[in-house]
């Protein structure tokens, strides 16, 4: 093996690091690499990437922590599908849990494509139910509530959930699919979900369900304007919440959902009619969110922090949370909030005396939002973008 190896080196083909036997040897170029790999027999292949997988595996455990894909991508080659299976998983939600949320989805998509090569019986269709639980969480964040590829996932998991009988350990997956169809427009489908949800919540005795079920109510009730009973649901969800009982909510919907709560209960406060509560709940949320150093539920209160102040709120305020949800938007990749943050910039600049630039980013943030196959919150994007426009004719500019 080490003459064999010299003389690679020797070739230049392959390049060394230290000494035997620590010795570190790389490929000169993928493209050398994928020649050699590509000459040996597929049988032979298949040893040898099993072997690297289980040496792995058995002799160095903080790579099996730190490193999951690698262990997935060898035993996938090898034909090992459980033991990919298995490492793919690990891989998206340790991917998640560092908010890499779109790293996650390409995990939990390949580990989709294995369980594809099972056959189709009821273990692997839970498998496949989580995966596409796990999925949908992620890609709300990486693509967007209404994005195309979120509703696909959304509508396969509920496909699977009514295979295996509606269990009660996945009610988040009718939870997402009314999300889905919210942030679509489509609120009849939404609010009609909402309801299946609540009902067999409330014949289970399911905490979970009665938790996402009226937090999905209270938002989408928020969104036909009924805010009243929109309030009354959000008042029930956090009386409701326990962060305990409740804390693998996080993980299967992707965000802390009383915190969301809070954030849009101060909206339907103000509309309500009572502003300095409003303004505090908002507040409130915004400091418990930075507690929990949890990106995508910071982005989601910031965006409705940044709507609620351009409603009726302090114009320096607005700045500064617009500044920091397009910043962390920016960092964390989230396209759904960035657009969101670019609108209400625009509405700032145009609010300091930059009519023109403010009017741009309005609209190529409208634009950018409707990207994502966002529909809500649009007439009120609309309504502002009309605002400024009408600024504009009048000839506005900052007294």
């Amino acid at each position: 093996m080490k003459a064999a190896l010299d003389r690679l080196v020797a070739a230049e083909l392959v390049f060394q690091r230290s000494m035997p036997p620590d010795a570190v040897y790389t490929f000169k170029h993928a493209l050398v690499q994928d020649a050699a790999h590509s000459s040996l027999l597929r049988s032979s292949r298949q040893r040898l990437h099993a072997r690297i997988a289980e040496a792995l595996e058995n002799d160095l455990p903080d790579m099996v922590k730190n490193q999951p894909e690698l262990l997935a991508q060898h035993y996938a080659e090898a034909g090992f599908v459980e033991k990919s299976v298995a490492f793919w998983g690990k891989a998206g939600h340790r991917s998640a849990a560092r908010s890499a949320m779109t790293e996650a989805s390409v995990q939990f998509h390949k580990g989709l494509g294995q369980l594809a090569l099972l056959p189709d019986e009821p273990p692997r269709r839970r498998q496949e139910l989580e995966f596409n639980c796990s999925l949908c969480a992620v890609l709300n964040a990486a693509k967007g509530n209404a994005a195309p590829e979120t509703g696909r996932a959304h509508a396969r998991a509920r496909e699977l959930w009514e295979q295996l009988g509606s269990p009660s350990e996945f009610l988040h997956v009718p939870y997402g699919q009314a999300r889905y169809h919210a942030f679509s427009g489509e609120l009849d489908e939404a609010l009609r979900l909402d309801e299946d949800l609540l009902r067999l919540s409330h014949q289970r005795s399911d905490p979970d369900g009665l938790v996402l079920g009226n937090f999905s109510s209270g938002r989408d009730l928020m969104f036909a304007g009924r805010f009243v009973s929109s309030r009354l649901h959000f008042e029930a969800m956090l009386a409701l919440y326990d962060p305990i009982i409740h804390k693998q909510l996080v993980r299967l919907i992707g965000s802390y959902p009383q915190v969301a709560s809070g954030t849009h209960l101060a909206i339907v406060l103000f509309c309500l009619g009572f502003p300095d509560q409003a303004l505090a709940r908002s507040d409130a949320a915004i400091t418990e969110a930075r507690t929990l150093v949890h990106p995508p539920t910071l982005a989601q209160n910031l965006a409705m922090a940044t709507r609620l102040l351009s409603l009726g709120g302090d114009d320096s305020m607005l700045n500064d949370r617009t500044d920091q949800l397009v910043t962390l938007a920016n960092e964390q990749g989230f396209p759904l909030w960035r657009a969101q943050g670019t609108i209400y910039r625009g509405w700032v600049k145009v609010k300091g005396g930059d009519v023109a630039e403010g009017i741009c980013l309005l609209r190529n943030g409208s634009r950018a939002y409707r990207a994502t196959g966002a529909e809500a919150w649009m007439p009120h994007f609309g309504v502002l973008l009309a605002a400024l426009k009408g600024r504009e004719s009048a000839g506005w500019r900052r007294r």
